[in-house]
């Protein structure tokens, strides 16, 4: 291991984001729940937080449900999810005009809306139809998300974790080219159930994302004893593919997968995003950026650039405060047993590791001395998760 601060210039493409056709940073989150399946609150509510915390899109992921249809809820089922001043809250935000209600059987029915008649709402915030597909093999939950999907896409069944991983994948794709559209295709939380290996991750190298990071508190982020932490997976799957498989690199999401909008219990928003560096706020621009490696993920700190040449990986982190930075490189040495070893521990805003040569892959995670926002675990710190690459290539 070693420790080294860069010298170099750092790419500030970010900075000019004002300029017209330049590049510059979105902020998303690409998993989260409402009313339409297991969450606790009106979609609408739920894209007015993210919308008025200064994210720029959003996906609402319902577990095989897209809110594209007529659906209505009795009130009983928004008290017992929401608690008893979710109708109100709602009818306040939006008006009573807004909402649709009508009572059958001497129950109080409310109509979820749809996202075609959500977006006029939030002029600008970008919400993108997408989908949990949710399914299992022998009760070990597979749940992939799709992210800019016409319809539903069926959950699959399989003989395997792996084969059900590969029908839902082949599924998207047919689902891509019947709509004509880019679609993300990323997996959820591999360590939620235990459901999902770094050695299934590693083998179905058609999956091309999955959620290094994700804010409910049931995933096993951590792993334990003898289960891998989902860092971890990341480095045993990149070095499967590309060591055995000469395969595509993983890239990893953060997410909130939040269910809870009411208190600080279960799974609540505000924990895991994406910053997407794109050239415009479009489905198409923030997939294609994402496809290319161009994104990180983060659950509070800030990277204003984030360049790699086929010499280095550099980093330009925000300052919040007075808060100091680590950034931690990890990867695999070809000829070396060990998986994803630290290669290097830089503190300080510009962090610059100078590849050696010899490294299978290289990724770095920063992590701020400052407290996270909405903590999963006691003493979790603010963090950013930045995308492996291959040294000697160019990105």
């Amino acid at each position: 291991m070693r420790t080294t601060i860069c010298s170099t210039a750092i790419c500030i493409a970010a900075m000019l984001a004002s300029c017209q056709g330049q590049p510059r940073w979105y902020k998303g989150n690409l998993h989260t729940h409402s009313l339409w399946s297991d969450g606790n609150h009106f979609p609408e509510m739920i894209v007015d937080w993210y919308a008025s915390r200064d994210y720029d899109f959003l996906a609402l992921t319902e577990h095989n449900i897209v809110a594209d249809h007529e659906k209505w809820v009795t009130n009983d089922l928004v008290i017992r999810r929401g608690g008893r001043t979710a109708l109100a809250d709602y009818r306040k935000r939006f008006g009573a005009d807004w909402v649709d209600q009508k009572t059958e059987d001497g129950k109080l029915h409310v109509r979820l809306k749809t996202l075609d008649e959500i977006r006029p709402q939030f002029d600008g915030f970008l919400m993108i139809a997408a989908e949990e597909i949710t399914a299992a093999f022998e009760k070990k939950p597979i749940h992939i998300n799709a992210t800019n999907v016409a319809e539903r896409i069926p959950p699959q069944k399989g003989t395997s974790v792996q084969d059900v991983m590969r029908k839902t994948l082949q599924a998207v794709e047919a689902h891509k080219l019947e709509h004509n559209l880019p679609v993300l295709v990323h997996l959820n939380h591999p360590n939620f159930g235990w459901g999902v290996t770094a050695a299934d991750l590693a083998a179905v190298t058609e999956e091309q994302f999955f959620e290094v990071y994700n804010g409910h508190p049931s995933v096993h982020h951590k792993g334990d004893k003898e289960r891998p932490s989902t860092e971890r997976m990341w480095d045993i799957a990149n070095t499967t593919r590309i060591r055995d498989l000469n395969a595509s690199l993983l890239y990893g999401i953060g997410t909130d997968d939040s269910h809870n909008y009411h208190n600080q219990s279960g799974s609540t928003p505000g924990r895991g995003w994406v910053m997407v560096r794109a050239t415009e706020k479009t489905p198409a621009a923030l997939i294609a950026a994402m496809e290319r490696g161009d994104f990180y993920a983060s659950s509070g700190v800030v990277l204003d650039a984030v360049e790699t040449t086929d010499r280095s990986l550099s980093l330009e982190i925000a300052a919040q405060g007075d808060a100091t930075y680590v950034t931690e490189v990890f990867g695999t040495r070809k000829d070396s047993d060990e998986v994803g070893v630290l290669l290097a521990r830089i503190p300080g805003l510009r962090p610059c590791y100078y590849f050696d040569g010899d490294e299978l892959f290289v990724r770095a995670t920063v992590t701020s001395t400052l407290p996270a926002d909405n903590p999963v675990w006691k003493g979790q710190k603010r963090q950013a998760w930045v995308q492996p690459v291959v040294p000697g290539i160019e990105q």
